[in-house]
């Protein structure tokens, strides 16, 4: 079933076509008119593109304005300076550039009464199928405009059998995949938390269109917000033979003042087809991620040791010596060194202090960053280091030097955040943004042998009020965040582009295509419980690739969850991100330590395919069928790499056997269990397969492991590398 977005079309008007290798999205743009939406799916040729058929009682307005229709919902809404409340936008013509990538096609707008125009911008990537949509809004009136509504797109979809899948979580419980029916009313998908946005829901959804979704067939669009703020993802069903999508930032409490000859660019729109099944969305967003949007996507992710699990803020110089042995004894290659190493005045002992202050607690660690990174050479591993520059704490040299410099309420005390004591630091303000890059470059600058940084965001901005802005413009305050953070943070990449960074904040509340241009991998969650990363992991894959999330071994019970699960399986569910630890090396022991070494070098054997490869998910663990599945297979077909995880226990059961995909059917590929701890090989290991046998019947994955009677677990789960012969 194709989106098939139809109308009537004048005879002089242009049919924009805005087409990818395989996705055609068709616009009618007629000078005098507004633009309106004719067709968005699979490419079509030129004989389909004129031959269209019409169809009735839909409202196809590709960029809908309020006021002359205002029972209709609205993509832009403005008041003018004069109190009219209501626009109108004709399109005055057309244009195309090129931009890295792609071609931008634009169809400009202006309102026929007043000086207010509207670019409306379609990006169709030459290489990858993604189509990215925004709007441009100028302002030309002799007076300030206030946008009260100002999306970045809208996309009408046919009613029909139509399902939705999002996002939705929770602190140690993100990425957790929701899917439903799309019903008559209203359906809204937001975020107000004004630092991270993708903790409650993520801005990226996928429209099944016939039926619930299926993995690896069935007609699907993805979407997914480029942006690091606030936002609203709006559904609207009436009574119109139509759903009408609408994405953008979250107009709650934001109105924008545009100011005479000012621009509003918002987000993009990021928007993509595929007739192969959910999956076939998600490989989408993979390529196009990976080639233009994540940071350094062609270096392979370093597989690291992070202290955090291991000695929270018991930080001391003797502690991460031998962190970084550890890691390096078990052939690990990055060792980062987490919150709790800073604070002169007040040393940073819990999470009550000392953000803002960025020196070296001499107390635990006398020789500071220099000794440490010093020690990493020795031990022949990189170095990296926790920052939280967006905050700062009551207790702190910080504060009591800049207390103007935080996110408060005018008029109000401050309202404190993690710890009793946290605060949001004002990224408005230009002095914040300096100091915030300064951060970066300082440690850059005397300690150029850093590899790596985490950078972390612990607190919303819980009170609305900003002592830069002034007063006229207090309703700013969230956009103005965002573009000073995106500011500080093109700054350092302009200057260290090759410095590994990752999102974090609070676990994964930053996992979105707004921030990931700017660093090279999001921590997924805190809850890095194994069983709950196999969900949280499946959902966090519809839009993001495996390169870019952050899977770590823990210790057991888990800290979150206090769950006890095999280190096998803990192994197994890292293996399929990008692997590393969260853990204390010193009370493994030796048998887990050498398993562990033999998975970190397997892994190095697979990591590009795991990173760079084509995603196939297989069996979902919300499916409840007692296991879960997925596969990365290489571009070329001739390596893949299996995942299979047992996700319940009981005795006397029948699971089905899993079909794999995505491979060569006229290829024959041999089979090699990765992380085996069973005393006999599988009945598959060695042998060779054609990929046509494996897609149709798969192989046989057995309900137990076959160890000593004292090593049983209740937990199974196998890695399989393929390899074409």
């Amino acid at each position: 079933m194709l989106l098939a977005l139809t109308m009537a079309t004048a005879a002089n008007a242009e049919r924009m076509r805005v087409e990818t290798k395989n996705m055609s999205m068709i616009l009618d743009v007629e000078n005098g008119k507004t633009p309106q939406y004719v067709y968005f799916g699979s490419r079509l040729n030129a004989s389909d593109v004129n031959n269209v058929q019409v169809t009735a009682n839909g409202r196809m307005d590709a960029y809908p304005a309020y006021g002359m229709n205002t029972p209709a919902e609205a993509a832009l809404s403005v008041r003018h300076a004069d109190g009219n409340v209501s626009t109108q936008l004709e399109v005055t013509g057309t244009a195309t550039r090129s931009e890295k990538g792609g071609t931008v096609y634009v169809i400009k707008m202006k309102d026929p009464k007043y000086d207010l125009y509207v670019d409306l911008c379609y990006k169709a990537y030459s290489d990858v199928d993604m189509i990215e949509a925004w709007a441009e809004i100028k302002n030309q009136e002799k007076q300030k405009v206030t946008l009260t509504q100002y999306a970045s797109a809208m996309l009408p979809i046919r009613r029909g059998d139509v399902w939705f899948s999002h996002l939705h979580g929770s602190w140690g419980s993100e990425g957790k995949l929701i899917e439903e029916p799309l019903r008559e009313g209203q359906h809204v998908i937001k975020n107000k938390d004004g630092v991270r946005n993708s903790h409650t829901d993520h801005a990226e959804l996928m429209f099944s269109l016939d039926g619930k979704g299926r993995e690896n067939s069935g007609a699907v669009i993805g979407a997914a917000l480029c942006y690091g703020g606030n936002y609203r993802l709006k559904i609207d069903t009436d009574d119109t033979e139509y759903h009408y999508f609408f994405a953008g930032i979250n107009e709650d409490n934001s109105e924008y003042h545009l100011k005479k000859g000012e621009t509003f660019v918002t987000p993009r729109l990021a928007l993509t087809y595929s007739n192969e099944g959910l999956s076939g969305a998600s490989r989408n967003f993979h390529k196009w991620g990976r080639k233009y949007k994540l940071a350094n996507p062609d270096t392979d992710r370093k597989i690291l040791l992070n202290s955090w699990e291991g000695v929270y803020f018991d930080i001391n110089e003797e502690g991460m010596d031998q962190m970084m042995g550890d890691i390096a004894s078990m052939g690990g290659e990055l060792f980062v060194m987490d919150d709790g190493w800073f604070g002169d005045k007040y040393p940073r002992k819990k999470d009550t202090s000392s953000l803002g202050d960025w020196v070296v607690d001499k107390n635990k660690l006398p020789n500071g960053i220099a000794g440490l990174l010093q020690n990493a050479k020795k031990h022949g591993v990189k170095f990296g280091i926790w920052i939280e520059p967006e905050m700062t704490n009551t207790v702190s040299e910080l504060y009591e030097k800049h207390p103007d410099w935080v996110v408060k309420a005018p008029s109000r005390d401050v309202v404190t955040g993690r710890g009793g004591t946290q605060l949001v630091l004002d990224m408005s303000n230009p002095k914040v943004q300096d100091f915030v890059f300064k951060i970066v470059d300082d440690l850059m600058t005397n300690y150029p042998e850093i590899d790596y940084i985490k950078w972390d965001a612990n607190m919303a901005i819980y009170n609305h009020g900003s002592q830069y802005l002034s007063m006229d413009d207090q309703s700013h305050l969230y956009i103005e965040y965002m573009r000073g953070l995106e500011k500080v943070c093109q700054r350092i990449r302009d200057k260290y582009p090759t410095l590994t960074i990752q999102a974090c904040a609070s676990g994964g509340g930053r996992a979105n295509w707004g921030i990931l241009p700017y660093f090279d991998e999001f921590w997924v969650s805190d809850n890095t419980d194994a069983l709950q990363r196999i969900y949280m992991q499946w959902g966090t894959s519809y839009f993001f690739p495996a390169i870019a999330m952050a899977s770590h071994i823990s210790a057991v019970p888990n800290h979150t969850v206090f769950r006890t699960t095999s280190l096998k399986m803990r192994i197994d569910v890292a293996m399929s991100g990008r692997l590393g630890m969260e853990i204390q090396p010193k009370n493994m022991t030796d048998e887990e330590k050498e398993q562990c070494k033999k998975a970190i070098a397997e892994y190095k054997e697979i990591r590009p395919v795991v990173q760079r490869g084509d995603l196939y998910r297989l069996v979902s663990p919300y499916d409840h069928k007692g296991q879960a599945s997925l596969m990365y297979v290489s571009e070329s077909k001739d390596e893949a790499v299996f995942y299979w995880w047992k996700t319940e226990q009981f005795q006397n059961e029948h699971l089905q056997r899993v079909k794999m995909a995505g491979l060569d059917p006229n290829r024959s590929y041999t089979v090699h269990e990765l992380d085996r701890i069973d005393k006999k090989e599988m009945y598959c290991e060695g042998k060779s397969y054609t990929g046509k046998y494996l897609m149709e019947h798969g192989l046989e994955m057995p309900y137990r492991h076959d160890v000593e009677y004292s090593k049983n677990t209740n937990w199974s789960s196998r890695v399989l590398r393929l390899k074409a012969n």
